[in-house]
């Protein structure tokens, strides 16, 4: 038997106004939530149309050649910045004519893997094996409104199609749960003398992978407590007279604790290691995470958060070189972190998220969500979450030499954003001491306030 799929009743509505505008398909995304035992798609967005592409499609070419792969993957890493923890990129959709009904299953296929690996190469965090691995290939006919939904195990290059069911809901997310935490972060990361041939972004990423670890080691209060991971999140809560727990707007406050000190079965020595320079990150993190409200596990609620905290960091760090890239901005002393924008979905009790520079307007912003989830916001609807946020930048290296490389995972239509980096030319040797400490318990700081 195949996958279930609770779908939102406006993701149907919006999936039959979809106009095809003389167009062979139109193609998108489908957002939602993984669980054990079924998938929920609460978000539907068109992926906007590639203008280079329009003006190629004047001459003859083969029309599946016209799904262009690389365009919606370059969507799909856009969206997946947007999206709090616990909501992901469950699949993407295609709406086609009658007339090439029947041409798109093996084009489907490879867009699904295409867009699954483009986002997984951005993590700092990896799927366990419990988790789904199926993403879902939705396919509608214009004209005889019929739809075809199947799904693939993107863990296997190999699988194929498995017909899955699609279910519509009203109100899906009218009650799902909502987990809100604020992290202090100050990250420092020694860039090696000896790894100068990296791009500036690479050594980044590979000093935030260490500190993605204190962040999965971290031990999670939930409203002050520490709970069973495969407790009910909503155990104790009060009953409905239907004997369900009542969760509609319910919100749950979330701190972190990292390990301060290593553990006693742990033993390392003093390193030093040669450094051209260093990067920073200071700060607070707005972080925020979503749950079905279908007896949801604890654990669930806490790998959701643990996956926001690493995405927004991440993202944010991926925006600043991006923007110094393109822009080429020159060195200054500080750089600003974007702000964190929030924006609710309708009917939902869910808010999708984007990034602001200080020198973007709110109409900025506005447009954004709109051309990237093709639905339509208010200004008034927007909640800027402030955040005073620093990256300092200490190096002895050119950093503008560091930023030229070429990189094949940068995507080509980077969303503009902010961040604050402190650039100091300086030489140095940095050392960086990992003591092991012997101790009969573990010592535990909180990561946010």
């Amino acid at each position: 038997m195949g996958r279930t799929y609770i779908v939102e009743e406006s993701v149907g509505q919006y999936l039959s106004n979809v106009n095809l505008q003389g167009k062979d398909f139109v193609s998108g995304l489908l957002i939602g939530q993984c669980s054990s035992q079924k998938d929920y798609v609460i978000l539907a967005a068109r992926t906007p149309p590639n203008e280079e592409q329009n003006e190629n499609l004047k001459h003859p070419k083969a029309k599946l050649d016209n799904l262009d792969e690389e365009w919606a993957t370059v969507h799909a890493n856009q969206v997946s910045r947007m999206l709090p923890g616990g909501l992901l990129v469950l699949g993407v959709f295609i709406i086609t004519t009658l007339e090439m009904a029947n041409d798109f299953q093996n084009a489907l296929r490879r867009l699904v893997f295409a867009v699954e690996k483009s986002m997984n190469k951005k993590r700092l965090w990896n799927f366990t094996e419990e988790e789904v691995s199926e993403r879902v290939t939705l396919h509608i006919c214009s004209s005889t409104k019929k739809i075809f939904c199947r799904t693939y195990d993107i863990h296997d290059p190999k699988s194929s199609a498995k017909p899955a069911d699609w279910k519509y809901q009203n109100g899906l997310s009218a009650s799902w749960l909502s987990l809100e935490c604020t992290v202090h972060i100050n990250i420092h990361i020694p860039l090696s003398a000896t790894s100068v041939s990296y791009t500036l972004e690479k050594n980044t990423k590979n000093g935030l992978a260490r500190w993605a670890k204190q962040i999965e080691n971290g031990v999670y209060l939930i409203n002050g407590q520490v709970k069973d991971e495969d407790c009910d999140l909503l155990e104790g809560q009060k009953k409905s007279s239907r004997g369900n727990a009542q969760a509609t707007n319910h919100s749950f406050d979330v701190r972190v604790l990292t390990q301060l000190l290593l553990n006693s079965d742990h033993r390392s020595t003093a390193t030093v290691q040669i450094c051209s320079g260093s990067v920073n990150l200071k700060g607070a993190v707005k972080c925020r995470a979503y749950l079905h409200s279908n007896k949801p596990k604890v654990k669930d609620a806490v790998q959701a958060v643990k996956r926001d905290i690493l995405n927004t960091v991440a993202d944010r760090c991926e925006m600043l070189f991006e923007d110094l890239l393109l822009n080429e901005i020159p060195e200054k002393e500080f750089h600003i972190l974007p702000h964190r924008v929030f924006v609710p979905v309708p009917g939902s009790t869910v808010m999708l998220c984007d990034y602001k520079f200080g020198d973007e307007s709110a109409e900025e912003i506005r447009a954004h969500f709109i051309e990237m989830l093709d639905h339509m916001i208010q200004i008034e609807d927007l909640e800027i979450a402030e955040e005073i946020n620093t990256a300092c930048l200490s190096s002895s290296v050119n950093t503008e030499a560091s930023l030229d490389g070429t990189d094949d995972e940068q995507p080509k239509q980077p969303i503009k954003t902010t961040i604050l980096v402190k650039i100091q030319h300086n030489i140095g040797v940095v050392a960086a001491f990992a003591v092991a400490v012997l101790a009969a318990g573990i010592s535990f700081h909180y990561f946010s306030d």
